[in-house]
């Protein structure tokens, strides 16, 4: 991640991808994620890189006027600093409130050889802020605390700059409403939603995840680290969006410090023959990164989320390094954590962080 708080507005700035995707009203979808019969706005070969612009839902949404430009500048955003990809989003596309989702996804992309059965390796290069601001919102009776907040005054957005010190940034919250913004936090950027078209012709709501990957919100998905999931369409039809700066596990609010990001992946087809002989049967996300192989439980019950990362946790291990299952579970429970990666998206989420330095010892054959 660049420390920078410079604006990149479309086509601007970076674009170290093979190609590149901007975020327009023919490119996202909003509210709703790619099926089997949307069209692919790009097309690639397995192994190029895309440099994606993503567009956060947080400024645009009908509750905050759905007018991005009076929406920041009423924050002291300079006219020029919002987005205009964001305005022309908000200004064009329209979704239901009652039936839809909140997000912005750009996509979806056709990776030339991908097929059922198979695996979309999808790397993270780089992700860069597109500004240096973000909104953090407990809004419509939803979050960890369903009933208590947010209390009499309603939908809570929290407007949140970005600055930068000693050469990384944070973001800056007050005391108060209206005080001197002394709270500090890193960022670390992410894409909360990085998912595939599912077969048919129903496009899923954008909000729960599931082994199309979609909404996943696991913050270990910042630069350097890969995500798998299991092709379900020919082309995997791939797409992203959610873009956030920071996020504690759990998300317990509602949202993260949601801000546009714009990412470079690169996309690489991992054949089912090799996807089985790596990690076994694959059936939802699965995260890598530098240190951890991080298999995942998604179900509205946190408790059943809990038990299916065990369940897929025991898998992978057995799988991979050939453990007993008494002793890949009795591994689990002495070396790996199990998190919360988020509670407020309708299907919970729960991620085991495998070391693999621990099995450096195992014999793979």
């Amino acid at each position: 991640m660049r420390a920078t708080t410079s604006i990149l507005q479309p086509g601007e700035g970076d674009l170290p991808g093979d190609h590149y995707l901007s975020a327009t009203p023919e490119t996202v979808l909003w509210g709703r994620l790619p099926c089997e019969q949307d069209p692919a706005v790009l097309r690639i070969a397995p192994g190029e890189t895309v440099t994606i612009d993503t567009v956060s839902h947080e400024g645009i949404l009908e509750d905050q006027g759905k007018d991005p430009l009076a929406y920041f500048t009423g924050h002291g955003v300079a006219a020029s600093d919002v987005l205009a990809d964001a305005i022309e989003i908000a200004g064009t596309l329209s979704r239901d409130p009652q039936n839809d989702g909140p997000h912005v996804v750009t996509g979806p992309i056709h990776v030339a050889g991908a097929e059922p059965g198979d695996l979309l390796k999808i790397t993270v290069e780089s992700l860069a802020p597109r500004v240096p601001y973000g909104v953090i919102s407990n809004r419509h009776g939803k979050g960890a605390l369903v009933g208590e907040l947010p209390r009499a005054q309603g939908n809570v957005s929290v407007f949140c700059p970005v600055a930068e010190r000693d050469g990384r940034l944070v973001g800056t919250l007050p005391v108060t409403d209206g005080g001197p913004r002394v709270v500090e936090f890193p960022l670390a950027p992410f894409l909360g939603t990085m998912g595939l078209a599912v077969a048919g012709g129903d496009r899923p709501h954008s909000v729960p995840p599931g082994s199309h990957g979609g909404n996943i919100d696991i913050n270990l998905l910042t630069e350097g680290a890969v995500l798998y999931l299991p092709v379900q369409v020919a082309g995997a039809l791939a797409y992203i969006g959610d873009p956030h700066f920071a996020q504690g596990d759990g998300e317990v609010a509602l949202t993260a410090l949601e801000a546009s990001l714009r990412a470079t992946l690169r996309f690489d087809v991992v054949a089912r023959e090799e996807a089985l002989a790596e990690f076994g049967d694959v059936l939802g996300p699965l995260v890598r990164t530098d240190e951890y192989l991080v298999p995942t439980g998604l179900d509205p019950d946190l408790n059943e989320a809990m038990r299916k990362a065990v369940r897929a946790a025991i898998a992978l291990i057995r799988a991979r390094w050939g453990l007993d299952e008494h002793l890949a579970y009795a591994y689990l429970s002495a070396a790996t954590d199990f998190d919360i990666s988020q509670v407020v998206d309708i299907v919970c989420g729960v991620h085991a962080r495998i070391r693999e330095a621990d099995f450096d010892g195992v014999d793979r054959g």
